[in-house]
């Protein structure tokens, strides 16, 4: 009899797992997203070339705006777009503000520790952008007693260059200031960014230059991020990634804000 009531406590355990189980892949944020007709996208306006709303028109514009609209319009819904920042959108998915990330995320290992993340669609490493006439005018330049380099608060570029300056000061940007304000108004003497970024701001401004290191310095693949759990979202947004690698929309983005030449492959 003992071991009878063994047995079937231990089924019964059993069926309550399995069913658990079943009801978590019935939860997911797919199933939402068609039901409601609303597709919530978080972002960081001010990120050049991926998702930055334009001072002069209001409008945002980017290479995650425009296929953040391709997969809307995919899934049948209505965007709408919940802002975030570096430093708080761990936070801000894993309170279901939105439904995912799509912001130009660096893949990194400590983020995966907390997010999920698609397949890459970038891949980017550090440059430096500075005033022409500035401080500093080489890479070797940078890393000097007495100059300041701005990097945005919570990027994975932050760390990096905590690790990599032994001599200059390294000052992390809060929201919602930006490294590229903190230049311009000469608080710092450089910014420590990506191939976007640094991309934009040398189209937008004749006064500044992109200074590249002597070789690939903390190379990142970029990806849209969510929260963990969601295998069925999962799959879907990297069925998403394939099919606007093969249909050519990624690189019609990729090009349209020039971001060619980091387009995974």
């Amino acid at each position: 009899m003992k071991r009878l009531l063994t047995l079937v406590a231990t089924l019964a355990l059993s069926s309550l797992t399995a069913y658990q189980a079943s009801a978590q892949q019935l939860q997911s944020h797919l199933y939402e997203i068609t039901k409601s007709g609303k597709l919530k996208v978080c972002i960081w306006p001010n990120y050049y070339a991926i998702s930055l709303r334009n001072p002069d028109t209001g409008k945002l514009e980017g290479i995650d705006i425009d296929l953040s609209e391709e997969l809307a319009k995919d899934l049948g819904a209505k965007l709408e777009y919940v802002e975030t920042s570096f430093s708080t959108f761990i936070a801000d998915l894993q309170a279901n503000k939105c439904d995912l990330g799509m912001f130009g995320v660096g893949a990194t290992m400590k983020r995966a520790q907390a997010v999920a993340f698609t397949q890459p669609y970038l891949i980017s490493g550090v440059y430096v952008v500075a005033y022409k006439d500035g401080k500093v005018k080489t890479w070797a330049d940078l890393d000097k007693p007495g100059v300041n380099i701005a990097v945005p608060l919570g990027s994975y570029i932050e760390p990096f260059m905590r690790g990599y300056l032994k001599n200059a000061k390294l000052v992390a940007i809060a929201p919602p200031n930006t490294t590229q304000a903190e230049l311009m108004a000469h608080r710092v003497d450089a910014i420590a960014t990506d191939y976007p970024a640094s991309t934009k701001m040398n189209a937008q401004f004749d006064w500044s230059m992109t200074l590249a290191p002597p070789e690939p310095l903390s190379v990142t693949p970029y990806a849209y991020v969510m929260n963990q759990g969601d295998q069925i979202w999962l799959n879907y947004m990297n069925l998403f990634v394939q099919n606007i690698k093969l249909d050519g929309r990624l690189k019609a983005a990729a090009e349209k804000n020039k971001l060619g030449p980091i387009v995974a492959p």
